[in-house]
């Protein structure tokens, strides 16, 4: 037995990250899954998020700059069934019904998007709640979407149900582990002036009316943490040391001079020696010698002067923020330079692979978590209520769900780090065949369809008025390949 304890404590010593050596010593690395280690923290977390972002510059910018990057503009669906004339029409119906979209009426569809990315990135996760409204509501649509903050479903609820299914943060599993179901207040247990008759009541709401937004970064993961818990101690302690640097630069800027001299015998206090005019003094009587720019005061006998010197901000500040800033960067998956907008020791060569990497995981994060979660169980639910609401007719709905439902999500494209050599890039891979036009005016946000039709009109109603302009869309037919090239 000891033998194995031996050995076995070899094995574990050859990595040193496993030494229970002096360097080891206080590391602090509980076990348990995550579920165990980040539930008893997340409501201290989320207090910390929120109030760093509200306070920390640094903090809004990070989560501010991820939000614009990740949502943009909107994430917006192309229908990919053959049948043109049907894809215009859920083109045309889904524009009227993200108007209409969200039920506490204050943004649209694409709005409400942001406004899920950003508590998913400042509180680590978003509920959204179904709402189905009557025919006669007057909705393109009759479905809403109601967004619900964290709080809404308690971590705390852990219990057995009636029917044998286990409550885990306060969502219900069935079981086989499916998600049936949702344990919500019926208004924010945080808001005392929302109070009412179901104030801290707890009903339960079908899985298939609500969508949890979150980052899953373990199986099996129950809620989402906060986008800036690795960084929040490092924030609020740089916070406070930026802060005592800028008190200590305000004290510096209480120059002042002190003139000192000794008591004669003609000495009369309060009285200027060199003009024999009364002293000004201040609230307290001490006398007080004003001082110009340029003037040269001459001093009496037995009188010189001393100047205070108060503290500056440190030869080693710029480099300790910049230090500390990239660590934060790091921590919240922000490149150093959008976090805080110093340009000032990167190239463009630099800046592109910066962004490049940066982008990609954006895009990760887009398809992985915010195309799944919520726009493909948003479209589904949208297009099932259409069609029973009689809002749109699609032949054979129910055996061709599935091509109905075939979506391709589009994100807002990224601008041009060098315009015209992007476009030059982009036109050479469309010539060469390596990538189609349709590919990359997705990419940047936009139905190549919808912009073939612009460019139809605008060729037409040029031609109406005798028009010539050089960036009018002419396609150039394709000569036909002569055979004594082949020979």
């Amino acid at each position: 037995m000891a033998r194995t304890k031996g050995i076995s404590k070899r094995i574990k010593n050859s990595y040193e990250a496993a030494g229970t050596g002096r360097r080891a010593a206080g590391w602090d690395a509980p076990e348990g899954a995550l579920n165990a280690i980040a539930l008893p923290a997340l409501p201290a977390l989320r207090k910390r998020s929120r109030a760093a972002v509200r306070n920390d510059p640094y903090a809004f910018s990070a989560i501010s700059k991820r939000v614009s990057n990740i949502i943009g503009t909107g994430i917006t669906p192309r229908a990919t069934i053959d049948d043109a004339g049907i894809r215009a029409a859920l083109r045309l119906l889904w524009e009227d019904w993200t108007d209409e979209s969200d039920a506490d009426g204050v943004a649209d569809f694409y709005g409400q998007q942001a406004l899920i990315a950003r508590m998913v990135e400042e509180s680590g996760e978003c509920f959204v709640r179904m709402r189905y409204r009557r025919p006669e509501d007057g909705y393109a649509v009759p479905l809403q979407l109601q967004l619900l903050a964290a709080e809404y479903v308690p971590i705390d609820k852990n219990f057995k149900t009636r029917a044998g299914n286990i409550v885990r943060a306060g969502i219900e599993f069935n079981a086989i582990g499916k998600r049936v179901a949702y344990w919500m207040y019926g208004t924010h247990p945080g808001d005392p002036s929302a109070s009412n008759y179901s104030y801290n009541t707890l009903h339960r709401i079908p899985a298939s009316e609500v969508l949890h937004i979150f980052e899953p970064t373990e199986a099996g993961q129950l809620r989402g943490l906060p986008r800036l818990s690795p960084v929040l101690l490092r924030l609020k302690s740089l916070d406070g040391y930026d802060d005592a640097v800028l008190f200590r630069q305000e004290v510096a800027n209480l120059f002042a001079g002190f003139i000192t001299k000794k008591a004669a015998a003609d000495y009369q206090p309060g009285i200027d020696p060199l003009t024999g005019q009364p002293i000004v003094a201040d609230r307290d009587g001490a006398p007080l010698v004003g001082l110009e720019p340029g003037s040269m005061q001459e001093l009496g006998e037995g009188e010189e002067v001393k100047f205070s010197d108060p503290p500056d901000a440190g030869n080693t500040y710029v480099d300790f923020m910049r230090q500390q800033l990239q660590g934060a960067a790091v921590g919240v998956d922000l490149p150093y330079e959008l976090l805080t907008g110093d340009m000032g020791d990167i190239s463009d060569r630099v800046l592109r692979v910066l962004l490049n990497d940066f982008r990609r995981r954006i895009e990760q994060l887009q398809f992985a978590v915010y195309v799944f979660q919520l726009c493909r169980p948003v479209r589904a639910a949208w297009l099932d209520t259409a069609v029973l609401a009689g809002a749109i007719v699609l032949p054979d709905y129910i055996a061709r769900r599935r091509d109905y439902l075939r979506t391709r999500w589009v994100p807002q494209g990224h601008p041009y780090i060098h315009p015209v050599q992007d476009v030059e890039g982009k036109l050479k891979e469309i010539n060469g065949g390596l990538n189609s036009r349709s590919e990359h005016v997705l990419r940047t946000g936009y139905d190549a369809e919808q912009i073939d039709e612009e460019n139809a009109q605008d060729n037409e109603r040029a031609q109406k008025l005798g028009l010539n302009y050089n960036s009018t869309a002419t396609p150039t037919p394709v000569p036909a390949k002569d055979k004594e090239d082949d020979e």
